[in-house]
């Protein structure tokens, strides 16, 4: 079982973004300080849901002031970002942190971003399979050409080589480059992550049973595209949800039902589509009850159960938490704190 945090760099109400990121960055080192296995730092643009506006430059940061400790983006939203530049990206990444790194990507939402960065609707709707591709291309060879419909461009070196790392080093599922990690929230998603045998994030506000539908979808299509019996088992999927510990039974509850609505109403109120489609946002309130009674929140033994159970049903034994649903900077080193004091032993 590897346990890891999941940093939004979540701005609750009355916080400034400084505050914010100073907490997610404590809250990464203490991942590490307590044994944890990971930490997953999400990407947002234009809203307070979510601070920080590039993963990959605190993925940097963090793994400058880490020794241990893998670090991945959950996700870099690829129709934001030109896939040769979030290559070269994550391959600077690999190579200088002896292979921590980890590439999550995912198509985000029909936000206003892909305006603003010029990706446009039509790079959300149609484009992430041929982004995905030279991204993919662009870690694996060593020159690149650009040949579909929307990224064309003459074959270059790429500088530097993901698969150069010194002293034989290697990244999470054993390859040369960085892992790749795909976000899965449809069956077209997860038949892409499976044709390229690449594997899944899945999200939280899925329960235990979609997401062993999902896996046994993803074991069909990697299959059906010809990967080999090992590589289909040995998939390192990874589930994200919500952990916060406390040692009475509706204790981890309370707190989170006090705080998580009031950031979530103002979060996701603040999304603006990018060609005005309407949006229905979830209920903060019943959101926060739904996270609550699916994922680790509660006394350490609740927690680990739940955790086990989520690996028995779904066969995924990696986990990407969300720890600062106080919004308190000292609850939330003490909430993972716990986690790998508490809930880690339990596991093992």
């Amino acid at each position: 079982m590897r346990i890891g945090t999941f940093v939004l760099a979540a701005q609750f109400p009355g916080q400034g973004p400084g505050e914010v990121l100073h907490r997610a960055v404590r809250s990464a080192e203490a991942a590490e300080e307590s044994g944890l296995d990971s930490v997953w730092l999400a990407e947002h643009h234009f809203v307070p849901y979510g601070v920080c506006p590039s993963a990959t430059t605190l993925a940097a940061l963090l793994l400058g002031r880490t020794r241990r400790i893998r670090v991945g983006t959950a996700v870099s939203v690829l129709p934001n970002h030109h896939p040769v530049a979030l290559g070269e990206q994550a391959a600077l990444l690999h190579l200088t942190s002896g292979g921590r790194f980890s590439l999550g990507v995912g198509r985000g939402g029909p936000w206003v971003d892909l305006e603003v960065f010029g990706g446009g609707l039509d790079a959300y709707e149609n484009g992430f399979p041929e982004a995905l591709e030279l991204l993919l291309d662009w870690l694996r060879e060593p020159r690149v050409a650009g040949l579909g419909e929307r990224f064309g461009f003459r074959e270059v070196a790429v500088v530097p080589r993901a698969d150069e790392l010194l002293d034989g080093a290697a990244g999470a599922a054993g390859t040369s480059g960085p892992e790749v990690i795909v976000a899965c929230t449809s069956p077209k998603s997860v038949r892409l992550a499976a044709g390229r045998a690449l594997p899944m994030l899945l999200g939280m506000h899925c329960g235990d049973e979609e997401k062993a539908e999902m896996v046994a979808l993803w074991r069909t299509a990697a299959r059906e595209a010809g990967h080999p019996p090992e590589v289909v088992e040995g998939a390192a999927h990874v589930s994200a949800g919500v952990a916060q510990i406390a040692d009475g039974p509706g204790d981890a509850t309370e707190t989170l039902v006090k705080t998580m609505p009031g950031w979530l109403r103002q979060g996701l109120d603040a999304h603006v589509t990018v060609d005005a489609r309407h949006r229905v946002m979830r209920d903060p309130v019943a959101y926060t009850e739904l996270l609550c009674a699916l994922h680790p929140v509660g006394p350490p033994k609740l927690a680990a159960d739940r955790l086990a159970a989520t690996a028995e049903r779904t066969g995924i034994t990696r986990f990407a938490l969300l720890v600062e649903g106080s919004g308190d900077l000292a609850a939330t080193e003490e909430n993972v704190r716990r986690l790998g004091a508490d809930v880690l032993p339990l596991l093992t």
